[in-house]
């Protein structure tokens, strides 16, 4: 497992890409909210070119688990060629954790323990994602947001070439189904407003601050 520091660690999980026209159903539902909280915002690097992947639309789910963090329950789900989905789970949920079977469960299960304990800052989780062309896009251009840096919605607009877009990519940042490792986390608004996360923006403070070298907040 890659550590926090360590020159070796690759950039970022592989992807494999699915399309087709069953891919405007969001794997989840999200709310917006609002709350005003200071954070400096910082462009990321230019985006390497994406290339196309053709594969089946539909999504064969292998297995699907909740385990414990330190923010709450989490919900992962997987197939064989990657994990479609991460969530937050609503504290009125009944849950029942328990050790993931899968390989790719497990790694994500122990990722983001070393996440939330300060010691893992590039994960390396294979991930196949349902969407749009355009939603996709967006998900790559968010895990190009390096650790520990926040960007605006309209800069984030702006690199994907639409300038006017803010709102379509915040809706796209909004239907992420990979939360954390897929880091929509990452994106506020440009008075430095932390604006709507799926998570709770309780969460989204936590995440930054932890990114930020806060670890206090987390005991």
């Amino acid at each position: 497992m890659p550590k926090k520091g360590d020159p070796e660690s690759p950039k970022g999980p592989k992807w494999e890409e699915v399309t087709g026209s069953g891919c405007e159903e969001a794997v989840s539902s999200v709310s917006s909210l609002n709350l005003a909280a200071r954070m400096q915002t910082t462009l990321f690097e230019p985006l390497a070119p994406v290339a196309p992947m053709d594969l089946e639309p539909a999504v064969a789910i292998s297995e699907s688990c909740v385990f414990i963090t330190t923010m709450g329950a989490m919900r992962a789900i997987a197939t064989d060629q990657g994990l479609i989905h991460l969530s937050f789970e609503d504290e009125d949920t009944p849950l029942t954790p328990g050790e993931p079977r899968h390989p790719i469960l497990r790694d994500t299960k122990a990722q983001i323990e070393a996440y939330f304990a300060g010691n893992l800052e590039v994960f390396t989780i294979p991930l196949q994602l349902r969407g749009t062309p355009f939603q996709l896009s967006v998900w790559r251009a968010l895990q190009e947001i390096p650790y520990g840096v926040t960007i605006c919605y309209s800069d984030l607009a702006e690199r994907l070439g639409v300038k006017s877009g803010q709102r379509a990519v915040g809706m796209a940042n909004r239907t992420n189904p990979v939360a954390i490792i897929v880091p929509c986390h990452r994106v506020i608004q440009a008075s430095g407003a932390l604006c709507g996360y799926a998570g709770g923006l309780w969460r989204k403070q936590r995440l930054l601050g932890l990114e930020a070298g806060q670890h206090s907040l987390f005991g």
